[in-house]
């Protein structure tokens, strides 16, 4: 096992849990992608949802809001944000419909969606399954869906989540790894066809950053 010696002495940044994170990092949170990996993942997803062309879809762990404008651009005549974290949600500024809730308990009828998305955000959570599961209980049949993780790499490589405050404090968000069989094990149970994984990189980088799936709900 190797230490993080910054950490073992208390050099490193302290480590918080998903929801202080989010209300601390709201203050600076921009909805639009604000670091290399976040613009590696955008360009694989935004191809995905502009060929699923879905009219009702709904973004999932949305935070500021940053997919709701591209559903909208990719078809979507309804497009809803949805995230635990409030003070995320109250950083919209485009005025989309938001909900604050659970994405492994949302708060949608069976079959509202033909699209559902999620940008990172099962990272926060340990259980992927009742994510995958609750998705496909709102999908319709033949309805998509389009996520991104962590890449497993992330593990191997020792990297970090790290964030700063408005008032320049540095934090770390703790988040849960998930390999890429567990991914394709929990959507072949919830009965979802998987489309495409794609695993971009950042420019010249050698590993992979984000793994993105889309698959579809068996009519």
């Amino acid at each position: 096992m190797t230490l993080d010696l910054a950490r073992w002495f208390g050099f490193g940044p302290p480590q918080i849990q998903a929801r202080e994170a989010y209300a601390l990092w709201s203050e600076t949170y921009l909805p639009r992608p604000h670091n290399p990996l976040m613009q590696a993942e955008q360009g694989v997803v935004v191809p995905m949802l502009e060929a699923a062309s879905p009219r009702r879809a709904l973004d999932a762990g949305t935070g500021t809001g940053r997919y709701l404008p591209l559903l909208a651009s990719a078809g979507a005549r309804l497009a809803i944000g949805l995230d635990a974290s409030m003070p995320m949600l109250k950083r919209q500024a485009d005025g989309a419909p938001r909900v604050c809730g659970d994405a492994r308990r949302m708060p949608f009828r069976d079959a509202s969606f033909d699209l559902v998305c999620a940008s990172l955000m099962v990272g926060d959570l340990e259980d992927v399954g009742s994510w995958i599961r609750e998705a496909t209980r709102i999908l319709r049949r033949g309805g998509h869906l389009v996520y991104s993780d962590f890449h497993p790499s992330w593990t191997s490589k020792r990297w970090r989540r790290t964030f700063r405050t408005a008032a320049g404090r540095l934090f770390e968000l703790a988040y849960f790894p998930h390999t890429i069989e567990e991914h394709l094990m929990l959507l072949e149970r919830a009965s979802l066809a998987v489309q495409a994984i794609r695993e971009p990189r950042l420019s010249g980088g050698s590993a992979p950053v984000v793994v993105v799936f889309h698959a579809i709900k068996s009519r």
